[in-house]
């Protein structure tokens, strides 16, 4: 996928800086190409929920933020962070007394 129709699903509106940002992000993700398509998915999954997958602005990885409504929503939500996480081999760093994750790239 390029890098700005990436943007674009994400809900950016694309521009030199966010280019660059989202390359250094591809470039800091272990197995980046392995999990590409698996980012983009969670975040569709996650959107039901009031949850998404973002640029971190002070990080140069995509965030995870769980942004729900509900505490039964954003239980959810974590549960399909973990599926994702599990199924597709995603290392995930929680931060802490957050509801957020940073995605660390595909883990053997």
């Amino acid at each position: 996928m390029q890098r700005d129709a990436m943007l674009t699903q994400l809900g950016y509106a694309p521009n030199t800086a966010l280019l660059n940002q989202l390359e250094r992000i591809e470039n800091n993700t272990t197995g980046y190409e392995k999990i590409q398509k698996h980012i983009m998915d969670l975040h569709e999954h996650l959107r039901v929920d009031g949850s998404f997958v973002a640029l971190s602005n002070s990080e140069d990885y995509f965030k995870i933020k769980v942004d729900a409504q509900t505490p039964e929503l954003a239980q959810e939500a974590h549960e399909k962070i973990k599926h994702f996480s599990e199924k597709f081999k995603v290392k995930l760093n929680k931060l802490p007394n957050k509801e957020t994750y940073y995605v660390l790239g595909f883990h053997h």
